[in-house]
């Protein structure tokens, strides 16, 4: 019987470290709302981290792209939510900034950022994106 519980503890164990500690470490610290539309029209929020530097603010794509890129650089304009405010913006890519921006990302998040990049192969080729105010 012994066995049986530990195997449990064991399965729960590893639930916890696929599903639980990814969500407590990107929730944990300072996470916007970005606001995109879908092809159909329809309203897509997606919970990312956020840094500022020099002005601006950046969000981080990785190398391979993801759902809220595509549907941001699809449609133009888009929104964020931070600290209770929304506000309208376009998109610039910053690849040069690739450094800078993972080192903030880095500071700000902790082993939250450490995380996350384990889980998905490292930091190599993420893309910053440059937020700039939009009417």
């Amino acid at each position: 019987m012994k066995y049986i519980y530990w195997f449990v503890g064991l399965l729960l164990g590893l639930a916890f470290i696929l599903v639980g500690l990814p969500q407590i470490a990107s929730e944990r610290v300072e996470v916007v709302d970005l606001h995109t539309t879908d092809v159909d029209g329809e309203a897509v929020n997606t919970r990312l981290w956020i840094v500022d530097d020099g002005g601006y603010q950046y969000l981080r794509v990785g190398a391979d792209g993801s759902g809220w890129f595509s549907r941001l650089r699809a449609n133009g304009k888009f929104q964020v939510t931070r600290n209770g405010t929304t506000s309208s913006y376009t998109a610039v890519l910053r690849e040069d900034k690739a450094d800078t921006i993972n080192q903030l990302m880095q500071t700000k998040y902790s082993w939250g950022d450490s995380v996350m990049a384990a889980m998905v192969g490292g930091r190599e080729g993420a893309i910053p994106v440059e937020l700039h105010p939009s009417d």
